[in-house]
């Protein structure tokens, strides 16, 4: 608690009447937050200018802010209002003010929570451009003075002239004005009580345990994450360079970057032909869509130095990170530095690659990966966006209507699926792009495989146990796999109302049912089973 007192101004729930409110500091408090990777009401960091790919521009984006989307549960606030409680009162002896400091972050959080949900899709996708000394103009947040101490840390003058893209500025504008009606205690107590949540993790048992009992009725945990898994994912994700090097040199195949790069531009090539095909692009659309195809660029796997016995890259990489034997100290520093770009790890192993597997399993599970990706250029929203990642429109106005007609039946379709688990429809609207992208990566993945059968014939052997399905029939099997989930109830709703994908169950189910070589493969027929007789069909 002393870095709480310290740098972040205290905790006033903790502190009761003594606390000073003169002292809260809004942009610093921000400011601090942001050192150790959290992000309270929205994000600032430099990213590729979407009008011009070739320079980095300062973007802003709101934070997830909902309070609890299971608050519908009944149980839901309840558990949230007992996690509050008993965290604050294991850290004071004063506990006067704990009750009333609860409330009013309720009542914050709820006007929140309805301001959000009040919005419709296109006040959450709308992106503006301002300058760094008109962004509160923009979003109401006086955000410019912290903006400049923030790239100070990394010793980047940022100047009012600075271009500045804003994601969902009618959110942050709305946000803005809650807080400015909130008294000061109210907000330090809310920043810093969503800091010490994402802290639980970490902390003595008895606070991981009150953290363990609210995830249970949220998300239906039954028990606390072992301390070797949270210790081990926490430093794959703070050092995963590293660990990523560790893994290469003792089970990581060479062989696997050279397959899967022929994997890629297999179905990059396939998606070509695909677009060659279609009857609803016109010529001028299909000349820049296949230009576009052609120039993704595919990184797989990791970052070639690792596989070097030279240290000095990673040395360098990771030259701030000292340690010594105090967990809680560590794990401040390592949030630190964490805010520095890092790469991604590559998931190329099993269940969705296996270098020893027979194409048509890698071809079902990391080739239709592969496949989702490449579609997404090509979606609803990568139709903004050109060859070069710039936001240009490049689709004809024809071939806007004739995707719009195939787009209407696809949203159709995934509003009719029920999550019968928990009783509620799926968002065919806000799963739109990644409905479109599993479709589009089925079908890349399927002919893909076809092509390389055909020219490796009687290459790719049966499994044993599984010798009466054919090739083909096994690499649906395998994407079906590739899919296969159990979640609880709590983290099913969670999910449908969160996430922009659909549930496991309609990314498989969706797809297949508009694929007409799926029927072929399995024998199907029209409006038998998953077949849909009338197949949304884009690609």
């Amino acid at each position: 608690m002393s870095m709480i007192n310290k740098e972040l101004g205290g905790w006033p729930v903790l502190q009761g009447s003594a606390w000073n409110e003169s002292t809260f500091d809004f942009d610093r408090l921000m400011l601090k937050l942001s050192q150790y990777d959290n992000y309270i009401f929205y994000t600032v960091n430099g990213d590729v200018d979407e009008k011009n790919s070739s320079i980095r521009s300062i973007h802003i984006r709101p934070f997830q802010l909902v309070l609890d989307i299971l608050n519908h549960y009944s149980k839901g606030k309840e558990a949230y209002q007992y996690f509050f409680e008993n965290f604050t009162l294991a850290l004071t002896n004063d506990s006067s003010t704990i009750d009333d400091d609860l409330i009013a972050l309720l009542e914050f959080e709820m006007e929140l929570f309805k301001y959000i949900v009040s919005l419709d899709k296109l006040d959450l996708d709308e992106t503006v451009r301002t300058t760094v000394d008109n962004l509160s103009n923009t979003i109401s947040f006086d955000s410019s003075n912290y903006i400049r101490r923030l790239y100070l840390l990394a010793n980047i003058s940022v100047t009012d002239a600075d271009s500045v893209i804003v994601t969902a500025p009618k959110l942050l504008h709305g946000i803005s004005s809650i807080i400015n009606q909130q008294s000061p205690r109210t907000i330090q107590n809310y920043m810093i009580w969503k800091f010490m949540m994402n802290q639980a993790r970490h902390m003595p048992k008895q606070f991981r345990k009150m953290l363990q009992q609210y995830t249970h009725v949220t998300v239906g945990t039954s028990t606390e994450e072992s301390r070797t898994i949270t210790c081990a994912n926490y430093v794959n994700k703070m050092m995963n360079l590293p660990i990523s090097k560790l893994y290469i040199e003792e089970d990581f195949h060479k062989d696997t970057r050279k397959e899967t790069t022929e994997m890629i531009n297999n179905i990059r090539n396939t998606f070509i032909t695909m677009v060659n095909q279609s009857t609803w692009m016109d010529s001028t659309s299909k000349i820049i869509a296949i230009k576009k195809a052609r120039a993704i660029k595919a990184k797989l796997g990791y970052p070639d130095y690792l596989e070097s016995d030279n240290m000095t890259k990673l040395d360098k990489d990771y030259a701030e990170y000292n340690f010594n034997l105090s967990y809680m100290p560590n794990i401040l520093s390592t949030m630190q530095l964490h805010s520095k770009a890092i790469f991604p790890v590559a998931i190329l192993q099993t269940p969705v690659f296996d270098k020893d597997a027979p194409k048509y399993l890698n071809y079902g599970g990391i080739g239709f990966i592969m496949g989702h990706e490449i579609a997404h250029g090509f979606s609803d929203e990568g139709k903004e966006y050109d060859m070069n990642g710039n936001k240009v429109s490049w689709w004809t106005k024809a071939t806007v209507n004739a995707f719009n007609i195939r787009k209407k039946c696809i949203i159709e379709q995934y509003n009719n699926y029920t999550l019968t688990q928990i009783n509620r429809s799926v968002d065919g609207e806000k799963t739109l792009d990644e409905n479109f992208a599993d479709d589009a990566a089925l079908k890349q993945a399927f002919f893909a495989y076809q092509q390389w059968a055909k020219t490796h014939k009687n290459v790719d052997k049966k499994l044993p146990g599984l010798t009466k399905y054919s090739t083909e029939q096994m690499f649906f099997l395998s994407f079906g796999h590739t899919w296969c989930t159990k979640m609880t109830d709590q983290a099913a709703y969670s999910y449908l109302v969160q996430d922009i994908h659909s549930p496991a169950q309609f990314r498989i189910n969706g797809p297949t049912s508009n694929f007409v070589e799926f029927d072929r493969v399995f024998g199907c027929k029209a409006g038998q089973g998953n077949s849909r007789v009338k197949k949304c069909n884009v690609w």
